[in-house]
């Protein structure tokens, strides 16, 4: 049995094949399509599943969408009368609906074929369940509390559920226009981020501020006692106005959503070219804060309700990796599990599982252990590139490789690591990665301005050996997907000073050797060399999605500052 999970027509579309309930290929389309993430249909991402799968679309037996265009459609219509939302704003989510509920006709024109043909059939997930799916029935708990919490997918922006071997059973939901999303996208537009997935800026940022806005925080969302909670809408424009969607070329974007309430609480928003003051950074302090206080309010009587110490999260917010950190610290659960796109692109893949497990009533098969499902190339591939390019390389034995890798990055080196299967998800996980010495305190500065050009607060994750996580951090859990933030042992900071973000925390990275043997390998040449066993790793990209290909993979490298690029087992200089 195949089935095409896809994202489409929303923020972050992807597609996976699965086989028998196992999962061959996922891409996103931004990495084809080199647009941060892309919204539309995702062409590119189908063809690059199929070719994986080594089959054609008529091969497909199920095709599962992340979106159901009939999911709270009364609610839709009852909420769109209510606030006399413009015509504007009806006729744009009215055209986003009839796309999303003419894939077929989209594969047809796409694949070139005559009505009738496609044997798949085609299943809508409801957003959130899409999100449930893709968290629990990936997970290695055959029972588990589920939480999905965004901005908004289907009308609904959080659902909390039990999962019990092959079945997800909804307890409650969230709908528009209430969302903890929203809340989050709303401020981080007050502190001058404007962009589409702008949200890390500010958790990044709020370790240099101190929480002291927490009470005027907290008016704009509030905690209920049926253990969710809602807006204060006076400070949100989108229940009036709806919120202002583009796709313009693929390339999302939302509008304002914050009202003159909030101006008048929180004083002046920041120009996105405006310098951060003290203030923006307490502010984003106190959101992030606020943020916690939330999920750890929604935890709580997720376990209460539950019973359960297992606990399932995806969702925009899950990509929220302080927040993820403490929530041992803060709550009962004491076993986790994110998956590696907890995003709007994991969705495709919990769609998928939907079908397979809930619909289809299969058992489940290996949990999702990493998130290698991307493009891959061979030495031949990148070999015959260079020498068509004419630029010179050298193709070292295995110990001479990681030994001479080592002795760069030992020299203050920063290179450009280009691996197996690209990551599926937010993370570069070790495949797509650029790495740098995580002693040498002058490498953030370095990468930031040289390489990665972007703003000077932004911290870089520590890849660490799984065995030494202890050692080195004070909560002992394993993260192979970078989705947490745990606070870094007092006496070993002054170690790794590159990777220690300012409140002494490390947005962590378990690496393993049963599921990334070379990285392990090159971690492990280095701690031998330095006696660390932490390796500075983040994303292989300039302002750009992550790197995709060879080709992507130069280019990057001779535009940059980056004094190594290691493809497979072949390695250039400059």
């Amino acid at each position: 049995m195949y089935i095409l999970g896809l994202n489409a027509y929303h923020g972050d579309s992807s597609a996976c094949i699965y086989k028998d309930g196992t999962i061959i290929a996922a891409s996103e389309e931004e990495r084809f399509r080199r647009i941060k993430h892309w919204a539309g249909f995702p062409t590119k991402s189908i063809e690059f599943c199929l070719n994986e799968a080594g089959i054609t679309i008529l091969d497909v037996d199920y095709i599962a969408v992340s979106r159901d265009p009939k999911a709270n459609f009364l609610k839709k219509i009852f909420t769109a009368f209510k606030n006399r939302l413009s015509l504007k704003n009806i006729i744009n989510r009215a055209k986003n609906l009839k796309k999303a509920s003419s894939i077929e006709e989209e594969i047809n024109q796409h694949f070139n074929l005559s009505i009738g043909s496609l044997k798949a059939k085609i299943i809508n997930v409801e957003h959130h369940r899409s999100h449930l799916a893709s968290a629990f029935f990936a997970s290695p708990f055959g029972e588990a509390a589920i939480l999905s919490i965004d901005g908004f997918g289907d009308f609904t922006s959080t659902m909390i559920a039990k999962g019990n071997g092959n079945h997800i059973e909804v307890l409650d939901t969230v709908s528009y226009p209430h969302s903890l999303g929203v809340f989050y996208t709303t401020l981080t537009q007050f502190l001058g981020f404007p962009h589409y997935g702008d949200e890390y800026k500010v958790m990044g940022l709020a370790p240099y501020g101190t929480p002291k806005y927490v009470d005027k925080i907290r008016e704009l969302i509030i905690l209920k006692a049926d253990d969710l909670f809602e807006l204060n809408l006076k400070y949100y424009n989108h229940p009036k106005n709806g919120i202002d969607m583009a796709w313009e070329g693929g390339s999302p974007s939302v509008g304002n959503i914050y009202t003159s309430a909030l101006v008048e609480l929180l004083g002046k928003p920041r120009g996105k070219d405006e310098e951060l003051t003290v203030y923006h950074k307490d502010l984003a302090a106190s959101i992030q804060q606020v943020t916690e206080e939330v999920i750890a309010h929604i935890l709580n009587s997720l376990h209460q309700k539950t019973g359960l110490d297992t606990i399932c999260i995806a969702g925009g917010v899950a990509q929220n990796s302080v927040s993820n950190g403490k929530i041992k610290l803060n709550t009962p659960f004491t076993k986790i599990y994110i998956p590696p796109a907890g995003h709007d692109a994991g969705t495709a893949i919990g769609a998928a599982l939907w079908v397979y497990n809930q619909l289809e009533k299969k058992p489940r098969t290996e949990p999702m252990l990493h998130g290698y499902f991307g493009s891959k190339f061979d030495n031949a591939y990148i070999k015959n590139l260079l020498n068509n390019r004419g630029i010179s390389y050298t193709e070292p034995g295995e110990q001479e490789f990681y030994e001479e890798v080592t002795n760069c990055l030992v020299n203050e080196g920063v290179v450009g690591w280009f691996q197996g299967r690209a990551e599926f998800g937010p993370r570069a996980l070790g495949h797509r990665s650029i790495l740098a010495d995580p002693r040498n305190a002058h490498a953030k500065e370095i990468i930031n301005t040289k390489i990665k050009r972007r703003e000077s607060f932004r911290p870089f994750a520590p890849s660490i050996l799984s065995e030494f996580i202890e050692d080195y951090f004070e909560q002992s859990d394993d993260v192979p997907f970078m989705e947490k933030v745990f606070k870094i042992r007092q006496e070993k900071r002054a170690e790794i000073p590159a990777v220690t973000h300012l409140d002494g925390t490390g947005r962590l990275q378990s690496v393993h050797k049963g599921t990334d043997e070379k990285y392990h390998a090159l971690i492990s040449a280095f701690h031998r060399a330095t006696g660390i066993p932490i390796l500075l790793n983040t994303s292989f990209n300039e302002n750009e999605p992550i790197v995709n290909t060879p080709e992507e993979a130069l280019d990057c490298f001779f535009r940059t500052k980056m004094d190594m690029l290691v493809m497979e087992d072949i390695i250039v200089r400059k």
